[in-house]
Order: structure tokens, then sequence, then C-alpha cells
């Protein structure tokens, strides 16, 4: 297997930014394995870049794991690229795969503002570690778990830590329903066609608010 493309630096995973390398300089020890090191990884990632819906903004430079840690937020697509960026960082090949999901808990102010509760391309990391694929998602901060009655995902570098699909109770929390497949690089136009055809509004809200806010500059 060819594990060179996933070792790049894109578009979207500039690992070799200030931003990106001063993030992984700061929980990585060279006293750790790479295992070890991409485990603090993950959790730097998942629990100090908040999860955020709301602030979502369109434009490609939004995406980039140098933007996310200058904005100390993002979705999981956001937050999915930042964890394949600092795993290149230190040599671990990785790549980004995307589902639709449904959430069955998500909130009342969720649901009303997707008009759904289908997520559409929701994201997660692939990480090459000891010979095989494995499957990071860092989007839900522990927080944010917490406030919700889910178990925050571990990750512990040989086993898949993917979406809840159940609260601590027992009930449904997220259902996979479709599967987009792996990439090495985020496949921004292809994001934004199943972006606009599942959630037509937001770009019309968002349409809106960026025309506003030209007028009133002007």
């Amino acid at each position: 297997m060819k594990l060179e493309k996933y070792l790049n630096s894109t578009t979207f995973i500039d690992f070799n930014s200030t931003e990106v390398r001063e993030f992984v300089d700061s929980c990585t020890s060279e006293d750790l394995n790479i295992n070890e090191n991409m485990i603090r990884l993950y959790y730097k990632v998942r629990d100090t870049i908040r999860y955020d819906t709301y602030n979502v903004f369109f434009e490609p430079s939004f995406f980039k794991a140098s933007q996310t840690i200058k904005n100390g937020f993002g979705f999981c697509i956001p937050k999915s690229i930042l964890l394949a960026a600092v795993a290149r960082c230190i040599g671990v090949p990785s790549r980004l795969g995307f589902v639709d999901v449904t959430n069955h808990i998500a909130s009342e102010k969720i649901i009303k503002r997707m008009r759904t509760n289908i997520f559409v391309f929701h994201s997660y990391t692939d990480l090459f570690l000891n010979g095989k694929w494995v499957k990071a998602t860092p989007a839900f901060n522990k927080t944010m778990c917490e406030k919700f009655n889910v178990e925050p995902l571990d990750f512990d570098g040989t086993t898949d830590s993917l979406f809840q699909q159940f609260e601590k109770n027992g009930n449904k929390y997220m259902e996979y329903i479709h599967d987009y497949g792996v990439f090495d690089d985020l496949p921004y136009e292809k994001m934004m066609g199943v972006l606009k055809k599942s959630y037509p509004h937001l770009f019309e809200e968002y349409n809106e608010d960026f025309h506003q806010a030209s007028h009133n500059k002007s």
C-alpha cells in the first residue's frame, strides 16, 4: 500500500504551518513513542478545540487546520482535518472519512436550525498506526458529551473510535445511514454540493448575512 499521499501537506491539511507545528510541539515528547504522541494529540484536538455548529463559514480557508487552531472551535469537519494534520506532522499517515448520520438526541435548537436530525458529511479521521488503519473521531469535546449524557469518545491508538451509537442509558444516539469513503484531503466541492442540497436554507441565510455585512461596511 502506497502511503505517501497520506503524508503530504495539502491545501487543507497544512501541517507545515506555524500554527500546526506549535500545536503539536505543545503536547508531544521525544520520550514517547509515536502511538503515545498520537493519543496525546487526539485528546488535545478533542478537548481544546470547542465543538461548534453555529459559527460555521463556507469559505475554503475556514477548513484549513491552521485556521481551526486560530479559531479555537470547529464542527466535525475542521476538527477531523486538524487531527489529520497533526498526525502527518509526526509522521502518521492520515486520511479523512465522511458519513451521513441520524442524530436521535439532537437538541431542539439544532434541529430547528438544521430542519432535520440527519447530519450529512459527518467526518472522522483515519490514522495508519501499527500497520493498520484506525478510525478516530475528535469532534465532540468532553464538556459537550457530559451535557448530552453520552460517553466522550476515547482513543487508544489500536481500536476504532467512532461516533457514539448509544447514550449512557442505552437509547440510540447516532445511526449511520451513508458512507462517502475516505480521501487524502478535504473534497471541498463534493462537500459543498452535499451541504447545499441538504441544507439550502443555511446558505440562503449565510448569503443574506454576507450581503448585509458588506452593505454595513460600505
